[in-house]
């Protein structure tokens, strides 16, 4: 299979991975708690800053067009404007800077670790920004409801993406 092909495949992979990853959730509100970062992460990690945001990208669009892809099996352009779309399109930044990030630094655990976290800042930027855009509170109490709940599991997330990164890489050749 040509290099291109596999790339593709993979893409589609990693967006059906997200897809999987956003329905294993605990619903809570406003934003559920899910695995789908965990997805992001590896996504960047493995195919790189463009083809893992691109990754990223294709999951949005599946999800923009209705198929019922975002956590609790919703989809449709509703759900990327709504109050939490810019953690959804935060995906995107997050598997970009990680995997800039992890092509830069390197594949070891601690360098993966840190471009997980650094990804995970940047998707928790755009998303508290469209939090408190979109519903019209202050900054720190959407930290407060949208982000410093999450941390604990974001680190398992994180724990998790920094064991199977560099496994993966050894099997998946791109």
């Amino acid at each position: 299979m040509n290099r291109t092909v596999k790339t593709m495949v993979y893409c589609a992979l990693f967006a059906a991975l997200t897809a999987v990853c956003s329905q294993l959730a605990i619903p809570i509100q406003p934003v559920p708690i899910n695995l789908a970062l965990l997805s992001v992460y590896i996504a960047g990690g493995l195919l790189g800053g463009g083809m893992g945001a691109a990754s990223q990208a294709v999951f949005l669009l599946i999800g923009a067009v209705g198929v019922p892809v975002f956590a609790g099996f919703r989809g449709g352009v509703q759900a990327l404007v709504g109050p939490t779309g810019g953690y959804l399109i935060g995906y995107v930044a997050a598997a970009f800077v990680t995997g800039v990030i992890v092509k830069r630094l390197g594949a070891k655990p601690l360098k993966i670790a840190l471009a997980c976290a650094v990804g995970m800042a940047a998707c928790y930027a755009l998303g508290t920004a469209w939090y408190c855009v979109q519903s019209g509170t202050p900054a720190l109490a959407a930290l407060s409801t949208c982000v410093f709940p999450f941390l604990p599991g974001d680190a398992v997330k994180i724990a998790a993406a920094t064991l199977l990164v560099p496994r993966l890489k050894r099997v998946i050749k791109l």
